[in-house]
């Protein structure tokens, strides 16, 4: 099972920042330019995958602009639920990235617009866990339309460990056109940051999903129940606690709906 996961997430044993830079700077032109789009657009939170993220896309995009003489751009979009607590850390991850045009949209008029109106129709109260995946889908939904209004595509964080463990919402913020950061796990995904010179306040910041009002910043590790040295150590073909492996692997075949959607009946990975 374990070689299996490896195999379907591609995460390698070691890699080389500087060429796996270069590999996704040149899979995001080349996306682009074959899609006849005009650029990019990748909500920013201020963790890891998204700095990440954002800095691979506003760097194709400097590079094609050199390369065409076209005005492809990047947008970044800032999507706070009201006031977020760690709006520091989304500045200066903006500061970082340096993107061409970045948008505010604050999610949290739609988002309880959406569970009022659920309250109303069934008369229970959205649950908190689940709100949280309303405000994922909201911003999903949000980046496209900016998507559409300015004929970009919109790209997504997902990557190794999140493949792995399905740590995203469905159609929130699994929903994408292009991921570049796939087949990195965290600890490469870290790598690729020090190599592009990031504040180590941004390659180290604890991950947190932050979807939740009753848990605000509740760190991924604590909500999957291992370390992410443990998970990145179980992708790139290490020996881990036999508890833990169970665990991965348990994850992994429990959110494997998340991989394949929609489902049919002809599909053969569920049967």
């Amino acid at each position: 099972m374990q070689q299996h996961i490896i195999e379907t997430t591609h995460v390698k044993p070691s890699i080389n920042p500087a060429e796996e830079i270069r590999r996704r700077i040149d899979f995001l032109k080349a996306y682009v330019k074959r899609a006849g789009a005009k650029g990019l657009v990748l909500g920013i939170s201020g963790g890891q995958d998204s700095t990440l993220a954002g800095k691979l896309c506003q760097l194709a995009m400097e590079e094609l602009r050199e390369e065409t003489s076209a005005d492809f751009t990047f947008y970044a979009v800032r999507l706070p639920y009201g006031e977020q607590h760690d709006e520091a850390d989304a500045k200066r991850a903006l500061d970082f990235i340096r993107p061409y045009k970045t948008f505010t949209v604050n999610v949290k008029p739609a988002v309880d617009a959406s569970a009022n109106s659920f309250h109303e129709a069934t008369g229970l109260e959205l649950g908190d866990f689940h709100k949280g995946n309303t405000k994922a889908r909201e911003r999903m939904k949000v980046q496209y339309d900016i998507a559409a209004t300015y004929g970009a595509l919109v790209v997504g964080t997902d990557h190794a460990a999140e493949y792995v463990t399905g740590f995203y919402t469905k159609h929130g913020d699994g929903a994408a056109d292009l991921t570049p950061l796939t087949g990195l796990n965290k600890r490469q995904g870290k790598a690729l940051l020090h190599e592009l010179e990031a504040h180590e306040s941004l390659i180290y910041k604890v991950p947190t999903a932050d979807l939740e009002d009753d848990k605000p910043g509740l760190p991924d590790e604590v909500a999957l129940g291992m370390t992410y040295d443990q998970l990145d150590d179980y992708l790139e073909g290490k020996s881990v606690d036999p508890a833990i492996a169970e665990r991965i692997e348990t994850i992994f075949k429990r959110s494997r709906h998340k991989h394949h959607m929609p489902a049919s009946l002809y599909d053969e990975w569920w049967q």
